[in-house]
């Protein structure tokens, strides 16, 4: 599914475009490979068209072809936390903001997703992917708390993907310039993160960035 059309005559039944994406919403619970495609069709709700519906029919229509698949849990050797995060930075054409995308792994396991558009504009991919960095580590920080609570402490810093040196950068060195100090509570929220050993902000390439799968509509 490439980006949805802008234009084209309303749909005759509001009602059912809004109850078969509500009920898509439901599915990415366990279809995280639905997520960045039931994310875009979500921002028509208000006002859907015949290419929003027909979008919507070609997901169900690649669900019947993998009704299969399913998120599968394992007995894992390692407790690492690990995650992953990207940015589609201004992929929305009518407000070119970014949509934000992560993925949270527990050993070999998959558990936490989200693909979600970006509440405020930011004006580089470095701000985009900065802002994603940080969310992540908060995502992270409570996961973390959450497993102290269980009694399964972690000890070892939670390692943060992202395939922007950039923002590798920043993480560990919070000098600020003049197109970031904007975000500057952001960059020092991460760092104190870094400093304290809890958290690793470290490059991947794009070719091994699981969270790409969060920016890409299914084919």
């Amino acid at each position: 599914m490439t980006k949805l059309e802008l234009e084209g005559s309303s749909v005759t039944d509001p009602t059912l475009y809004r109850s078969l994406a509500g009920a898509l919403q439901y599915l990415t619970f366990t279809r995280p490979d639905l997520s960045y495609a039931v994310q875009q069709l979500c921002l028509y709700m208000h006002d859907p068209q015949e290419p929003h519906l027909n979008a919507i029919k070609c997901v169900l229509r690649y669900l019947r072809g993998t009704i299969d698949l399913e998120l599968q849990l394992f007995q894992s050797t390692t407790s690492q936390l690990i995650a992953y995060c990207d940015a589609d930075w201004a992929g929305y054409p009518a407000t070119r903001r970014s949509t934000f995308e992560y993925c949270v792994f527990l050993g070999d396991n998959l558990l936490t997703w989200s693909s979600k558009r970006q509440d405020t504009l930011s004006r580089s991919s470095v701000e985009a992917e900065y802002r994603r960095v940080a969310n992540d580590v908060a995502e992270t920080s409570w996961i973390r708390n959450l497993l102290r609570e269980l009694q399964t402490p972690l000890f070892t810093a939670t390692l943060v993907y992202c395939d922007n040196v950039s923002v590798v950068y920043m993480s560990s060195n919070p000098v600020q310039h003049q197109r970031t100090k904007h975000i500057e509570i952001d960059i020092h929220f991460v760092c104190d993160k870094v400093a304290a050993c809890h958290v690793r902000v470290l490059h991947v390439p794009s070719r091994f960035q699981y969270a790409d799968i969060f920016t890409k509509g299914l084919s």
